[in-house]
C-alpha cells in the first residue's frame, strides 16, 4: 500500500486539507508551507491520485510544446537539451509533457493552438523561436491562456518569457574576432522573421559599425540553423573573389557545417579562418577543434520556463515574470589571431 496524504500531512506537521492544497497548487498556501509539504511528499515518495486531482480540477495535468519545424528536430542538441528540462521540471510538479511537430505558419500549427486555446488537450503551452511578429503570443495573450516563451516579440504588452540577450552575445563575439585583427568578419544569421535573430544582426552591425569596420553585403548570409545550411552557405564564401577570415554563426549547428565545409577545401579552422557559433551545445566542446561559442544554459531555460508555467496554472505570478540571461563568451581553438 502506497503513502497516503494523511502521512504526508502528519509529516509536515499541516492538516490533510492544506496538504492538498499545497501539493494541488492553490495560492492560498503560503511558500513556506508548500515547500514544506513537497519536502515531506518527497521524503515519504507520495505518489498523488492523478486522476483525482484531474476530476477536481477540470485540468488535464498536461503541458504543451509544439516544435515549430517539419522535420524532427529531436536529433538538433538545441531541442533535446531544452526538452529534457522541460520534461525534468514537469515531472516534478506532476505534470505530463504533451509534445508535437508543424511547420512554422501551417495550417496544423495553427490547429494545434486553436485546440489549446478551446480547451482539450493541455492546461498551457511553452513556446520557443519567437517571431518578430509573433501571431501564437497575441493569440495566447488575447485569450489569456496560460503560456511561457522562450523569446522576446516585436510587442508592447508584457508576457512570461525567459531570454538570452543575443545582440550583447553577438557583440562580445564580434568584438573578439577584431582584437584578434580580424576585419573581414562574417555573419551568418538565422532566419530573418525570428526576433533573436535581428536581435543577433543587430549586434553583428553595431560592433562592426563602431569599431570603424564596413561590412560588406555579401558577407552576412542567411541559414536555417542546421548543419547543412551552414555547409552551403560557407562554401558559397569560399567560391567567392574575398573570402572572410572570420566567421560567426546565428547556432552552433550552422557553424559546425561552417567548419565542414572549410577543412573540405584542406584549410585549417583556426588559422586559415576562425569560427564561432552560438548555444555551446555539448558536441561543441569535442568538434576538431573545439568550437569557441556563446554559451546559454538550455536546459535550465527549459526548466525555468516548465517552473514558471507550473506558477502560473497555479495562480502565482512568476518571479521574475521576464528573465533576460547574459550570454557566456566560451573561447576555444576555432579562434585565433588573423594572419
Amino acid at each position: 500500500m502506497g503513502i497516503t496524504l494523511k502521512e504526508v500531512a502528519k509529516e509536515a506537521g499541516v492538516s490533510i486539507t492544506t496538504a492538498s492544497r499545497a501539493l494541488s497548487g492553490y495560492d492560498d498556501v503560503a511558500e513556506k508551507t508548500r515547500k514544506e509539504v513537497e519536502r515531506a511528499a518527497d521524503a515519504l515518495g507520495y505518489i498523488p491520485n492523478l486522476m483525482a486531482r484531474r476530476l477536481k480540477t477540470g485540468r488535464t495535468g498536461t503541458l504543451g510544446f509544439i516544435i515549430p519545424d517539419t522535420s524532427s528536430r529531436l536529433g538538433d542538441p538545441f531541442f533535446s537539451n531544452f526538452l529534457a528540462g522541460i520534461g525534468n521540471e514537469a515531472a516534478l510538479h506532476g505534470f505530463d509533457l504533451l509534445i508535437t511537430t508543424h511547420s512554422p505558419e501551417s495550417r496544423g500549427e495553427h490547429e494545434s493552438y486553436t485546440r489549446a486555446v478551446g480547451g482539450g488537450w493541455v492546461d498551457g503551452v511553452i513556446l520557443v523561436r519567437t517571431r518578430v511578429d509573433d501571431w501564437r503570443i497575441r493569440y495566447l495573450y488575447e485569450n489569456n491562456y496560460p503560456f511561457v516563451a522562450f523569446g522576446r516579440t516585436n510587442y508592447e504588452f508584457e508576457y512570461p518569457l525567459v531570454d538570452e540577450d543575443s545582440k550583447a552575445g553577438i557583440s562580445q563575439m564580434v568584438q573578439h574576432l577584431i582584437d584578434l585583427g580580424h576585419k573581414e568578419i562574417a555573419f551568418l544569421a538565422p532566419p530573418a522573421n525570428l526576433m533573436f535573430a535581428r536581435l543577433r544582426r543587430e549586434g553583428y552591425f553595431d560592433t562592426m559599425t563602431a569599431n570603424n569596420i564596413q561590412w560588406k553585403a555579401d558577407f552576412v548570409r542567411e541559414g536555417n540553423m542546421t548543419r547543412q545550411s551552414g555547409y552551403e552557405q560557407m562554401n558559397i564564401l569560399l567560391s567567392s573573389k574575398n573570402r572572410p577570415t572570420a566567421i560567426i554563426a546565428g547556432n552552433d549547428m550552422m557553424a559546425l557545417g561552417v567548419m565542414d565545409a572549410i577543412q573540405e577545401r584542406g584549410l585549417t579552422v583556426g588559422q586559415d579562418i576562425s569560427v564561432a557559433g552560438f548555444d555551446d551545445v555539448p558536441v561543441s566542446a569535442f568538434t576538431n577543434p573545439p568550437l569557441t561559442t556563446l554559451r546559454q544554459p538550455i536546459y535550465d531555460i527549459g526548466r525555468t520556463c516548465c517552473r514558471m508555467l507550473v506558477d502560473i496554472l497555479a495562480g502565482r505570478r512568476p518571479e521574475p515574470y521576464q528573465a533576460l540571461l547574459s550570454p557566456q563568451l566560451v573561447l576555444r581553438d576555432s579562434t585565433g589571431p588573423n594572419k
